[in-house]
């Protein structure tokens, strides 16, 4: 693997799809879907997920490229959470907009409260701006005001409009309706980590050394694998392994121990990090990628290449290869990105397919830009490798 490829990918194919392809003229923002096929779709309702996403994307950009044209994406979707997303009577930000902007789902998803922490944060971080930070800080407060359980720890699911308890916990309908999750918890772990280097408080501290602790002592089992679906009092509710999931958290572990600067707790993750990518390792093929999950009380197995698992793949291999110097980690973070280049990347179209399918097919039928499909996990993946090679 070299730096220039990665580099290539980023600013040659990804990040012009979003500039090009996704800009709402029309309503501002930018648009909800464009579909596998390269159609766009500009009635869609608008994801806070996807603008907080792009918002990060092209943040972190400017900070290494300092290229006008990504800090201008930056701007707009910067604005655009603040202007049309932004709860200005409750505080948060909305789950969805209409395509004109119009408030459509007001929930308080805590998932996509850290993504919005994550978005500010690293706007902050690029161009020092008080706004954005002010406003990361604002929603960190809500998150734990409202959402953390001062009495079992951990955060709670989501919320109603009005931060009220809500029947419909779920981030999608595939997800099981439990009061707390291992995927809401690893993304509020992410901003956090993040806002803590731009507003390094003992506040944040404390809250981002919980954070950790209870990936080790309540999310991650003995097996390496992470625990997904936990009601109130941390009980397991199901048996999904979530290969990418797991990768993903190895690296998101040691990256936040490292933050947080406790050389203790630095030590615990680093122990721990051998088990997890074994675990993610799990679900390899012989050609190189990683499979979605696997439901061990069923034997249902999902044999998808998503594009985010193959994206955190790489990341996760590659941080195991330089911590502990094995050849294997190296070879696979890199056969990882061989089958990426040669099965998801769309070289004439631009960005990446959602997935491939088990049977090698591809899969058009999926978004190519949308609620869930944003330039995140395959945008950070070619900027930690080229910060990192």
């Amino acid at each position: 693997m070299e730096k220039k490829e990665f580099e290539d990918e980023l600013q040659q194919n990804i990040l012009p799809f979003w500039i090009t392809r996704t800009i709402d003229r029309q309503n501002g923002g930018f648009i909800g879907r464009i579909s596998g096929d390269g159609i766009r779709y500009p009635d869609t309702p608008k994801g806070a997920i996807l603008n907080a996403r792009i918002l990060w994307t092209f943040s972190a950009a400017y900070r290494l490229f300092e290229k006008p044209e990504y800090l201008e994406t930056a701007i707009r979707a910067k604005e655009y959470l603040l202007s049309a997303f932004w709860d200005k009577q409750h505080g948060g930000v909305f789950w969805q907009l209409a395509a004109d902007g119009t408030p459509l789902d007001t929930k308080k998803q805590i998932y996509a409260q850290g993504f919005a922490i994550y978005g500010l944060s690293e706007y902050a971080r690029a161009t020092g701006d008080a706004e954005a930070l002010e406003k990361a800080i604002e929603l960190y407060h809500l998150i734990e005001k409202y959402s953390l359980d001062n009495e079992l720890n951990g955060y709670l699911e989501a919320f109603t409009g009005e931060w009220h308890e809500i029947a419909d916990m779920r981030l999608s309908e595939k997800d099981a309706n439990e009061k707390k999750t291992m995927n809401t918890h690893l993304h509020i772990l992410e901003p956090y980590t993040n806002l803590y280097r731009v507003w390094p408080t003992l506040e944040l501290k404390s809250s981002l050394k919980n954070l950790i602790e209870l990936f080790l002592d309540k999310i991650l089992a003995p097996s390496g694998h992470l625990q997904l679906f936990f009601d109130e009092k941390w009980i397991n509710k199901k048996s999904i392994l979530s290969y990418g999931h797991d990768i993903e958290a190895s690296w998101l572990l040691y990256e936040a121990a490292v933050v947080l600067g406790e050389a203790d707790l630095t030590e615990r993750v680093i122990a721990v990090i051998p088990s997890i990518v074994e675990a993610a390792s799990e679900g390899l093929q012989s050609d190189g990628s990683l499979i979605y999950e696997t439901d061990p009380a069923t034997g249902d197995v999902d044999s998808d290449r998503h594009w985010w698992v193959q994206a955190e793949a790489v990341v996760g291999f590659w941080y195991a290869y330089k911590l502990f110097g094995k050849e294997e980690y190296r070879i696979k973070a890199e056969n990882c990105w061989t089958y990426i280049k040669n099965n998801l990347v769309d070289s004439v179209h631009g960005e990446w397919y959602w997935s491939i399918k088990a049977d090698g097919s591809v899969n058009a039928m999926d978004d190519k830009a949308g609620f869930w499909k944003c330039p995140y996990h395959n945008g950070r993946m070619c900027m930690e490798l080229i910060t990192k090679l």
